[in-house]
């Protein structure tokens, strides 16, 4: 087992960067394990998930739904939002009602985004785009409307967009809940020795980053597509929060409600109950 190569599989984001400094600059032990960094944005991490690649990978709570015979889902690295979440933004002033026969630009067809705003809005037009160009096109008008993760959340109107609707206050009206994201996934395969290893020095590397704050924030910087410290700092706040340690029973329910729903709906194959470790 010495010096076992593990894959880890997370976005080339500020939020990710921080939780995975420990880790990124050894920082803390890892044991026998030779941990393997592999950056990519998380519709690609998810399509990587669903062919089981990756050792551990950050994962949409969509795309659970497509990887569980595989994965287990780690109760830690989990990106909740409480009355917050993706937006829906447009050039020209909307309601939520208009949306469903406009084009809107997606960032990927497995993020949790999308499937909750087709559970709030049922059908619609939409096209899939990385998610770092989805302001320029509907900038120039290729999309009516556009859904927007990462940082793109932070700016969109002071580059001129307008809110059409924050899911995360839409699911929180509906549910009272936080609007659970992403999370950590862990190969079953892996057994339950490594998986118990695996799982500790994740917690240990997300610790470290909120008891070095400054320090982690440094790190993440550069993964932050030039926003201000300022702005960083606050992205961060707003992703690696109390349910990232330990998403605990309120983030267990809003992740078994969120499935729930889209299950009722159709809209991901039977997958409930989630099981986490």
């Amino acid at each position: 087992m010495a010096n076992k190569e593990i894959l880890l599989g997370h976005s080339p984001d500020a939020d990710d960067a921080f939780m995975f400094y420990a880790l990124a600059r050894e920082k803390i032990s890892t044991g026998p394990y030779r941990i393997k960094h592999i950056m990519e944005d998380i519709q690609t991490l998810n399509e990587r998930a669903i062919r089981n690649e990756l050792d551990i990978t950050a994962i949409s709570i969509h795309a659970y739904a497509y990887v569980k015979s595989h994965y287990l889902l780690l109760t830690s690295g989990a990106s909740m939002g409480l009355n917050y979440g993706p937006v829906v933004v447009s050039k020209t002033p909307m309601t939520i009602e208009d949306l469903s026969d406009k084009k809107i630009a997606i960032p990927g067809i497995m993020t949790t985004a999308f499937l909750v705003l087709r559970l709030a809005v049922g059908d619609f037009n939409y096209e899939a785009v990385p998610f770092d160009k989805i302001l320029f096109q509907v900038g120039m008008g290729q999309a009516d409307a556009g859904l927007i993760i990462h940082e793109g959340q932070m700016n969109y109107s002071e580059l001129g967009f307008h809110k059409v609707v924050d899911l995360g206050e839409w699911w929180h009206e509906q549910t009272g809940l936080p609007l659970p994201l992403g999370g950590n996934a862990i190969k079953r395969s892996l057994g339950p020795n490594v998986i118990d290893d695996l799982a500790g020095i994740i917690r240990q590397s997300i610790q470290y980053g909120f008891d070095h704050f400054d320090e982690a924030v440094d790190y993440a910087m550069p993964f932050a597509r030039k926003m201000s410290r300022e702005h960083v700092e606050a992205f961060v706040r707003m992703y690696v929060n109390q349910w990232t340690l330990d998403c605990g029973q309120d983030g267990k329910q809003a992740i078994h409600e969120l499935l729930a729903r889209a299950e009722t709906g159709r809209l991901i194959p039977h997958t409930l109950p989630v099981e986490f470790i």
